[in-house]
């Protein structure tokens, strides 16, 4: 029987999964890395941190397992959405990647914003462009740094990097492509005209292909590099964000995921490419071919509770964090977190939004903290919701996502502050789990991505629902929570 490896390369760790097409997920790997910030608002990797966080894994994997590291019969991929990997001739890059969380491209994003209307991005795009995408990043470097600019052969996202070094092969798939802001969203390729008038070479972007496609097979090159054998397919794979809906079922209209991983998404799937006409949304391109994926965006989800545990309370322990939260109780002593940490997406789309903490008093402990953070960015979900429910877009219930899906505690608030049942997967890598499933039926193990969901993407039974007692403590929270940012911005600014 076959096995499918899948791999996800996050903003924070890289994590690789085996999947035996008959008895489900065998193992995860997982290797953590840092975001460098050399200077106030940059946001970069080093592309070759991911390649050896690669083979660490695999290298993990094949020691644990190599009986089904030797049956692996296709390779997936997810991936980290916007980033921009300018690589040269030999395909090495020529400065380090530029993440969704880099804030430096501000006077490029204010030119791009000065040059197009909210109605030719939309009709162009389905996007607001915002920093941190490809675009505005690929401009700064041009202006910033054109000794890079001029040497460079390919922009890569970051996933499709790794898949490069994998089979030797440049390409983009629609997902991440989507996700850079030089994209027609609705048509499924590159904005050939927008790239033109911003003088940006064609020969940078390469051919686009749905990401079930297949892009290569293993090089002997990267087989002498990880183990893996020589000749085993790679499809395109995905952005994380649809490669979490497909491990989390979710390949039809009416269901919600709810995504706490470094960022934060609420998402639906839909077979139209639907934007919001105030661009507070994003629409990129599904890994199911004829689908889209629209979401509401929050930049410092996850990444808030872990600069507060790990930053300020030296704290090593989640449980411990999750003990003291839940002690804490509902509405946290009454402080209020907003989470803009590194700006902020939907609804605001304000680069220049920053976090606070309101509401302290003497009496504050430890643990309201920890629940203050959980709850603003949970907040923060709510104003992505509320944005996707002024757009048509809702679902039944909530499938939780990310981190933030392993904590009993977080999966209660949100169903208290979003007011819908909520449920987990019971694979917790569901982006790993995704990418696997793409794989499968890129390469004809899998009959259907249906049929893949069927068999692997299995939710918990236990549903959280909201409940009663904490309606009114929420509801004015998030009244106040909104008020907060609206009272405080032209200070931000």
């Amino acid at each position: 029987m076959a096995v499918i490896l899948g791999i996800d390369l996050g903003t924070s760790s890289l994590k690789a999964m085996l999947l035996d097409e008959e008895t489900g997920v065998l193992d995860v790997r997982v290797k953590e890395y840092g975001v460098d910030i050399p200077h106030p608002g940059y946001a970069q990797q080093n592309p070759r941190v991911w390649w050896e966080a690669l083979k660490e894994v695999l290298g993990k994997l094949r020691e644990e397992w190599p009986e089904a590291f030797s049956r692996v019969a296709a390779v997936g991929y997810s991936g980290q959405m916007h980033g921009l990997v300018l690589a040269g001739e030999d395909g090495s890059p020529l400065c380090p990647a530029i993440i969704w969380m880099d804030q430096r491209s501000g006077a490029c994003l204010q030119e791009i914003e000065n040059r197009m209307s909210r109605e030719e991005m939309g009709r162009q795009l389905c996007n607001r462009v915002s920093s941190g995408f490809a675009f505005p990043s690929l401009l700064w470097v041009k202006e910033e740094k054109p000794e890079w600019f001029v040497r460079a052969e390919t922009v890569f996202c970051p996933k499709d990097y790794l898949r490069f070094l994998m089979t030797g092969e440049r390409g983009a798939e629609v997902v991440d492509a989507s996700s850079t802001g030089m994209f027609d969203t609705a048509r499924r390729d590159w904005a050939w005209e927008l790239l033109d008038d911003w003088g940006l070479p064609e020969r940078l972007f390469p051919e686009v292909k749905e990401s079930c496609q297949v892009a290569g097979t293993i090089s002997s090159w990267c087989a002498g590099e990880t183990g893996l054998r020589e000749g085993i397919p790679v499809i395109y794979g995905s952005g994380d964000q649809p490669a979490q809906s497909i491990g989390n079922g979710v390949i039809q209209e009416g269901r919600l995921i709810a995504n706490i991983g470094t960022g934060g998404q609420i998402s639906a799937f839909s077979r139209k490419p639907v934007y919001d006409a105030k661009l507070r949304t994003n629409t990129f391109c599904h890994a199911v071919e004829g689908a889209w994926t629209i979401f509401g965006a929050t930049l410092s989800a996850g990444m808030s509770l872990g600069w507060l545990k790990n930053r300020l309370f030296r704290e090593e322990s989640y449980e411990t964090v999750n003990r003291e939260a839940k002690a804490a109780g509902p509405g946290a002593g009454g402080l209020l977190y907003l989470p803009y940490l590194s700006g902020e997406r939907t609804p605001h789309m304000n680069p220049r939004a920053r976090g606070m903490f309101f509401g302290l008093t003497l009496g504050q402990e430890r643990g309201e903290f920890f629940r203050a953070v959980m709850e603003g960015v949970t907040y923060s979900l709510r104003d992505c919701l509320e944005v996707l429910k002024e757009n048509g877009v809702d679902g039944e219930e909530i499938l939780a996502s990310g981190g933030g899906a392993s904590s009993r505690l977080w999966l209660q608030i949100q169903a208290d502050i979003l007011e819908k049942p909520v449920r987990a997967c019971r694979v917790k890598e569901q982006a790993c789990l995704g990418s696997c499933i793409l794989a499968g039926y890129g390469t004809g193990i899998l009959p259907s991505l249906e049929e893949g969901c069927r068999r692997f993407s299995v939710l918990d039974e236990e549903v959280f629902f909201p409940e009663e007692k904490n309606r009114e403590i929420y509801g004015e929270g998030y009244r106040k929570y909104r008020e907060l940012y609206q009272r405080t911005e032209e200070l931000m600014e």
